[in-house]
């Protein structure tokens, strides 16, 4: 019983985190989605919450978090996708980017990590389908080392 009061309120912490986060203009209409996003480092999540979702704790580690939603539909309800693509840096070198999907009632989000170096940019190109119509992310994050 404790544990699952704890992992409800570990979800409840990471998804208000996340609504907050993505209300600050990191929202992009792209056809019938509102595709909130952000990417920070993975040592502002505590150890309680990163090892809830998996999320490797480090100064060189990212986490890229996308939601959709619905923007053709009454209260704009998260959106099932799929989510593919790729990730550069100012060198030109690429970095896989995986995304694992988490639902949480009725929001749903994607999940990445990503490794980084101090002050590196990266730049994001990312394909979201859908199955009825596919939308391109493009957005870029610059890491820091703390």
């Amino acid at each position: 019983m404790k544990n699952s009061i704890i992992k409800i309120l570990l979800a409840f912490t990471i998804s208000f985190f996340t609504i907050s986060y993505a209300s600050a203009e990191n929202m992009k209409k792209l056809g019938s989605m509102n595709v909130h996003y952000m990417a920070i480092g993975s040592t502002f999540f505590t150890p309680e919450i990163a090892k809830v979702y998996g999320i490797t704790r480090s100064r060189y580690n990212g986490l890229i978090n996308i939601s959709v939603l619905d923007n053709t539909k009454k209260g704009n309800p998260a959106k099932i996708v799929s989510i593919s693509g790729k990730a550069k840096n100012n060198l030109g070198q690429f970095k896989a980017v995986e995304f694992t999907e988490v639902i949480e009632g009725d929001a749903i989000y994607y999940l990445a990590q990503i490794k980084y170096s101090n002050e590196e940019t990266i730049h994001f190109t990312l394909a979201i389908n859908d199955g009825k119509e596919q939308q391109t992310l493009k957005f870029s994050q610059k890491f820091y080392v703390d």
